[in-house]
């Protein structure tokens, strides 16, 4: 994008993603990348991929390090750098535009990750997942307008098909609004696996959740690759998480004018809120 206005859409859902979110504590919408937009980022994060296993161990890469390095299972670490398709994703104005209408607000790029991974090598699958969570309920969600807002927010694009058997993100569906403890609710999911939801959707689509939903890492069992790219993104005054601040020379040297409180957070505190009726249309 080179004009000097960041445009994003807002609402940028449609009232039934809207519920869908509110209920379930996510939503998939599908295509939010063209078929373009998804080659140029595939490309990108092989490139990324076969430089850091050329690095030495431990060695950043355009500012970008492995955190998980197996051989069925690479976590990628502060992409934003990495490659311009990542840092045209990750400025992405309908992707910021549902980031904020779930936040309720203007919002600052708090982590840039990525993953790709495949079928792990034969062992017997115990059936469990790595569920986690980033926040929980009335810590970081509020409501506002009767719908559901959470301040740390995460898209999830995977550049990749996922069907039944590719991993797909799993999720606790509504996880995100009840205050029992985790370990229980996460017992509860295993005897009712209804309970369970996976992410299938065709290449360039996008997870929005909030970070106070109950998540992991689907279980692939197929012979294709996935590849997803995951922004983060809090309210402008919230700090970024640890070792993902941009560099400064990358804000000044490459961060376009339009994006710089996005990329850097640099509006603290002049924090602008924004909130939706659940029946007002998506924007054009």
């Amino acid at each position: 994008m080179t004009s000097a206005e960041f445009v994003r859409p807002f609402p940028a859902m449609t009232p039934a993603q809207r519920y869908h979110l509110d209920v379930f504590g996510y939503v998939v919408i599908e295509n939010t990348l063209s078929a373009d937009e998804v080659g140029r980022l595939h490309e990108g994060m092989q490139r990324l991929k076969r430089d850091l296993l050329a690095a030495d161990e431990g060695e950043y890469v355009r500012g970008c390090r492995l955190g998980a390095n197996h051989p069925h299972h690479r976590h990628f670490a502060h992409i934003l750098e990495a490659d311009e398709a990542i840092y045209d994703y990750l400025t992405h104005p309908r992707l910021v535009g549902l980031v904020e209408e779930l936040v309720g607000g203007t919002v600052r790029l708090e982590e840039s990750e990525a993953v790709i991974n495949t079928r792990a090598a034969e062992t017997k699958w115990d059936g469990r997942y790595g569920f986690h969570t980033g926040t929980r309920p009335d810590i970081g969600t509020y409501t506002e307008n009767g719908l559901y807002h959470c301040t740390f927010v995460k898209t999830l694009t995977n550049l990749t098909e996922l069907g039944p058997d590719d991993g797909g993100t799993v999720c606790i569906a509504g996880s995100h609004k009840i205050k029992a403890s985790r370990e229980e609710i996460i017992d509860c999911a295993y005897e009712d696996r209804s309970l369970i939801h996976q992410v299938v959707a065709p290449a360039g689509s996008t997870l929005l959740f909030g970070e106070a939903l109950i998540h992991a890492t689907g279980h692939l069992t197929s012979d294709r690759e996935r590849v997803i790219v995951i922004g983060g993104y809090t309210p402008t005054m919230f700090q970024a998480w640890n070792g993902q601040e941009p560099s400064a020379g990358f804000v000044e040297a490459q961060v376009q004018p339009q994006h710089r409180a996005l990329i850097s957070g640099s509006d603290k505190w002049q924090w602008q809120q924004r909130h939706r009726s659940l029946g007002t249309p998506a924007a054009d």
